[in-house]
């Protein structure tokens, strides 16, 4: 089947579905829907047999959904109805909540259901929602609807909800309690923000055991500032300004506070001969000081009677390469793009140089870009199943990327492979990682965690895990002596550095448009075959 995903951007929804789509054996094309006429002239092109709208902020034209089957993907529950479903049930509290599987029609989500499918909330923000509760059920309820027979039915209709303004969820600082500020900031994150004159707050946390005047920032803990409920207060970890960039609490304020413990975004367990590093941070972004922290902590790790080491990341991200935010608030950004790349291929060396210990990336988040290729400097890979991989840098105005990717990927995918796949441009899910070489292991998503240190535990007390290590060492002497990582460096690097400081500005208004959130003008070549045809007539 010929399916168009028609969506107002290419995010995490629309690449879930995008990737389970072409696994179940069909032909995907995607459209950004941009205006009526753009939208009917891919449907022209393409010819689908059906449209799939995972995320739009528009209603379809009825052009189209008169000519063909539109099902849209509704982050509610049958029957309800409304643009800001998931804001409103966080905000309400609610315990329990769903996906629906609709057909477009004259009336907003009142279409006949195709599928529908629920599940228990938990406390967490609209954005880890939507990529994991959201994106689980959206699936489940696309395969429903496309195996067999689907029997459309008509359902009672709640009344239309409006759009969530920010009016709805305004903190009163005098008033709300802790958990109620936590709901009201998770509504909004991570679009729009939620608005306040400190700027659209970002990454709310508990702040156990402090408290103050009600509305003061109290301390500051790394990279978040803490700041007084009326029965306690919440660790804010990232805040947008004026100018539009999403900064680090502490450097967005740029408030004197004291420095205390109680929030972190890396930390160091063991448990027998397994060590665990935690790196959860925000969006999977990997800034300059981050990535130096990181190798800090992997450095002191090694002083530790271990066998294996299991990079764990976050659970919503893996990691997603340099930070784009930092480097784009940066006096120079050419200058911070050069030394935010040198500290990832610090890291991506240290963990590539590790001979006497078995790595394990356990990707239980998505990954991207800068961040798949760190992850393939371990020794394994293991990934939850559902996880979405973007192993390529060049939609980021052409990047040609580092973390000694030129290494890695040949090495593991063989070189016509590793060409392939970084020229495709397209999200990978774990069956096509799997069989690409990219990961070792799909595990399955409930119980992703326990399953990893089952694992690993089971690794470090082999008896074999001595031979494992001495042929690992080996193997990287022998690739050292045939070609120095550094020479793999020096050449990706002589490309970064064309790249952030040529001729040529595409990484820099690509970078640009992304972080300030610049709306699409057309669809990607890579994205949209079906256009190919009208740049050839």
């Amino acid at each position: 089947m010929r399916v168009l995903l028609l969506t107002h951007a290419f995010n995490s929804l629309a690449q879930r579905l995008f990737v389970e789509l072409r696994d179940m054996g069909h032909e995907v094309f995607v459209e950004f829907d941009v205006n009526d006429a753009t939208t009917l002239e891919a449907v022209a092109l393409c010819r689908p047999d059906l449209v799939i709208a995972p995320f739009l902020k528009r209603a379809i034209p009825e052009a189209l959904w008169r000519e063909r089957t539109c099902l849209v993907v509704h982050p509610g529950p049958e029957g309800d109805r409304g643009p800001s479903a998931l804001d409103w049930a966080i905000l309400e509290g609610r315990a329990e909540w769903g996906v629906t599987l609709l057909q477009a029609e004259a009336e907003m989500d009142a279409g006949p259901v195709w599928a529908s499918a629920r599940f228990p909330m938990r406390e967490a923000t609209k954005s880890s929602l939507y990529r994991h509760e959201i994106a689980e059920a959206a699936v489940q309820c696309v395969r429903e609807a496309l195996s067999g027979s689907p029997r459309p039915c008509r359902v009672p209709l709640a009344p239309m909800r409006p759009a969530c303004r920010q009016a709805d969820r305004a903190i009163d600082w005098t008033r709300d309690d802790t958990a109620t500020v936590l709901r009201k900031i998770r509504s909004a994150d991570g679009d729009p923000g939620l608005r306040d004159p400190l700027g659209h707050l970002f990454d709310a946390s508990p702040a156990e055991g402090l408290g103050g005047e009600p509305g003061a920032l109290l301390a500051r803990s790394g990279d978040a500032v803490a700041r007084a409920t009326r029965d306690g207060a919440v660790w804010l970890g990232r805040v947008r300004g004026a100018d539009g960039l999403k900064l680090p609490a502490a450097k967005a304020l740029g408030a004197e506070l004291p420095e205390i413990p109680g929030w972190r975004d890396l930390w160091y367990e063991e448990d027998g001969a397994v060590g665990y590093l935690h790196f959860p941070f925000h969006n999977g972004a990997m800034s300059t000081e981050q990535c130096e922290r990181l190798l800090a902590a992997w450095r002191a790790a090694l002083t530790r009677d271990t066998r294996v080491l299991v990079l764990m990341g976050g659970p919503d991200f893996w990691s997603n390469g340099i930070h784009l935010a930092t480097i784009e608030a940066a006096d120079s950004p050419a200058d911070e793009s050069w030394r935010n790349i040198q500290a990832m291929d610090d890291l991506a060396q240290a963990i590539i140089e590790t001979t006497d210990r078995w790595v394990i990336a356990a990707l239980g988040g998505n990954a991207g870009a800068g961040g798949v290729f760190l992850a393939l400097a371990a020794d394994a890979v293991w990934a939850r199943d559902g996880v979405v991989l973007n192993p390529h840098y060049k939609g980021m105005g052409n990047l040609y990327g580092s973390e000694y990717w030129t290494y890695l990927l040949p090495r593991r995918c063989g070189p016509e492979r590793a060409q392939r796949i970084t020229q495709a441009r397209l999200p990978v899910g774990t069956d096509e990682a799997l069989a690409l070489g990219l990961i070792d292991a799909r595990l399955d998503r409930d119980g992703f965690e326990q399953a990893v240190r089952s694992g690993a535990t089971e690794l470090a007390n082999d008896l074999d895990i001595g031979h494992r290590l001495y042929e690992k060492a080996r193997g990287r002497r022998e690739d050292e002596a045939e070609k120095p990582l550094a020479a793999y460096r020096a050449e990706e690097l002589d490309r970064m550095k064309l790249n952030f400081y040529g001729f040529d500005p595409s990484y820099h208004v690509a970078r640009h448009n992304f972080i300030l959130r610049v709306p699409k003008s057309r669809t990607p070549s890579f994205l949209a075959p079906h256009r190919a045809r009208l740049a050839i007539g």
